[in-house]
């Protein structure tokens, strides 16, 4: 498979490459409605500081095994991978060349869902996780900043049926985010798929 508008990071110390329009408008359009109605979403609470707050955007876990997946003191058990998490899944693994174990799905209700300064660094995803990040709905702001080196960041606007591919030291070196915005914006599901071993 073919694309000619990839786009290298070239980030130091790691890895990210984006691919825009994995997926046509239609069947872009078309996931986004069944995964909107389709899953199951939940909103978990988050004690940061010793304050409980519920999460800033909705959550569902598919995988293929029974593994759970635990961030921020949430431990998610996982659903079986649904037909169209499948279909999706099938063109990530060809364009990544992975075989993703498990999906973590968030729903972006509006501009002020959000996720903050993070690594996809939890013991259970291994040394050098790759992530890959398939965007349907609304665009958003990614952005990434190295952990030491304060000078290195970036951003990209992550589009409807596009993905995102993270992988080598990435996650060991950066930081990334979806900040809040004020715009008047339209839902977003975001699917991260990931190998949880």
């Amino acid at each position: 498979m073919m694309f000619n508008d990839v786009i290298d990071l070239k980030l130091e110390d790691g890895d990210a490459i984006y691919y825009p329009g994995i997926f046509s408008k239609i069947q872009a359009d078309s996931y986004f409605n069944i995964l909107t109605n389709q899953l199951t979403w939940q909103q978990d609470s988050i004690t940061l500081f010793g304050k409980t707050y519920l999460q800033p955007r909705l959550t569902a876990l598919y995988a293929n095994n029974s593994n759970p997946y635990s961030y921020s003191n949430i431990i998610m058990q996982p659903k079986p991978f649904s037909k169209s998490l499948l279909e999706i899944k099938e063109k990530v693994d060809t364009l990544s060349e992975v075989d993703f174990t498990s999906c973590l799905a968030n729903l972006y209700r509006n501009g002020s869902d959000s996720n903050g300064w993070h690594a996809d660094n939890e013991k259970e995803l291994g040394d050098q996780p790759v992530i890959a990040s398939v965007s349907f709905g609304a665009e958003r702001y990614f952005h990434l900043k190295h952990r030491t080196k304060k000078t290195l960041k970036h951003k990209i606007k992550l589009e409807h049926g596009s993905l995102l591919l993270m992988k080598g030291t990435t996650q060991e070196h950066w930081l990334h985010q979806i900040p809040k915005t004020k715009k008047e914006i339209g839902q977003r599901i975001n699917l991260t798929f990931r190998i949880i071993v």
